[in-house]
């Protein structure tokens, strides 16, 4: 049997022919002599870098399928809020408690460094108007549109990695 670098793109034996992005791939899984190198960080160390960037990704489940969508934060203590229009997708997970996801990163491609964050937990709907008004003072929206629901992320799990 031929090994990895023997196959060619559509598997067949031969010369190596990796295209730009799969010998970007390589090298960010530290196959090659320059790699950068990873480390995982603290639960407090990624909470704060997720808290210095100024948006990320929230995934979760809509009709059956993973959905995506960048969206600006903050983390207020062990919870990630943002903020969301009427009819968006993610109110339905929020009012149903749903487990989903949060990423941001800040990656230099040139210098191959920077770090990412990812906080699993149950998004909830913020329904105490003290608590979304202060929401909507601390968090503007970032499109012309009225954002006016509150979801809030529990940090149940946050996983980050710093990179060079």
């Amino acid at each position: 049997m031929p090994n990895q670098s023997d196959l060619t793109e559509s598997g067949r034996s031969g010369p190596s022919r990796l295209s730009h992005t799969q010998r970007g791939m390589s090298r960010a899984r530290g196959m090659d002599e320059g790699s950068a190198r990873g480390e995982e960080l603290s639960r407090d160390e990624a909470l704060s870098l997720l808290g210095s960037a100024s948006y990320g990704r929230v995934v979760f489940s809509h009709h059956a399928l993973p959905a995506i969508r960048p969206v600006n934060h903050l983390v207020d203590g062990e919870h990630v809020v943002i903020r969301t229009h009427r009819g968006a997708a993610l109110l339905g997970p929020a009012q149903d408690g749903a487990v989903v996801a949060y990423e941001a990163d800040m990656l230099d491609p040139v210098r191959r460094r920077g770090w990412s964050v990812v906080v699993t937990g149950v998004a909830t709907l913020v329904t105490d108007p003290a608590e979304q008004r202060r929401y909507r003072e601390a968090l503007p929206a970032w499109i012309g549109r009225e954002m006016e629901h509150v979801v809030r992320i529990s940090a149940d799990l946050v996983t980050g990695y710093r990179i060079g």
